[in-house]
């Protein structure tokens, strides 16, 4: 069994030591207990019951606009035609190209976290769907990858986007923020991720599926809370 750390075990003490009634007590505690040597990123984790979901029901797989993005900063790349090369400058992305871009992907030169392409180039990414796929960089439109709009799709994936989906076990995990965002704007993150799936995902997102949620910063304990605690 492994050990706990001196300094996590003095987290644990803290957490019975502190009165938290509330989400916002939770969150102003797990903002407190994230005492690392870096920004710690705040995360939400839960853990969807497959047995009782059948199907093609049980893959939850989305994505979730944030109002005030998870702080995570991701290099960009944008596959597109020469003609739309100009906004993929503007993008803000480090990355772009056409042919000369999936050469490099074809030769496995793959220097980025994201990647966006045009509709008039996905019929040539086909060939490359056994290097891409694995590391899941295949662009796909229900995950805002795929665009016409360029500065757009680049500035969402950058800022505001963020994919959820569940492992084969049923396990989901996300960053809704960081140490440094204010208590505020974690709870409208997490709101609007709940407020989304219960919408999109509603034979998943549900009482019956998921028992409990699990808070934590990068390098501290979880705090349980439940589906009431967000709807107050």
């Amino acid at each position: 069994m492994k050990k706990k750390s001196k300094r996590f075990k003095g987290l644990l003490n803290q957490q019975k030591n502190e009165k938290i009634n509330t989400l916002e007590n939770k969150v102003d505690l797990i903002k407190k207990m994230s005492n690392a040597k870096f920004v710690e990123s705040i995360d939400l984790s839960f853990k969807i019951n497959l047995k009782k979901i059948k199907g093609a029901d049980s893959n939850l797989r989305t994505i979730i606009e944030l109002p005030n993005g998870n702080g995570k900063k991701f290099k960009v790349a944008v596959l597109c035609d020469e003609n739309k090369l100009n906004d993929a400058k503007k993008s803000g992305a480090e990355v772009f190209g056409s042919e000369d871009l999936i050469q490099k992907i074809t030769s496995g030169q793959i220097n980025f976290d994201k990647l966006i392409c045009t509709p008039s180039m996905m019929s040539k990414l086909g060939k490359l769907g056994k290097i891409l796929g694995p590391k899941g960089l295949m662009p796909n439109p229900k995950l805002g990858t795929v665009s016409d709009d360029l500065v757009n799709a680049v500035l969402k994936i950058k800022n505001k986007i963020v994919e959820i989906k569940n492992d084969k076990d049923g396990n989901v995990g996300l960053s809704i923020g960081r140490k440094s965002f204010t208590t505020k704007k974690i709870l409208e993150n997490l709101n609007s991720v709940f407020e989304n799936l219960k919408k999109d995902k509603a034979t998943i997102f549900n009482s019956e599926n998921i028992k409990g949620f699990y808070l934590s910063a990068s390098m501290s304990p979880g705090l349980k809370f439940n589906f009431k605690e967000v709807q107050q």
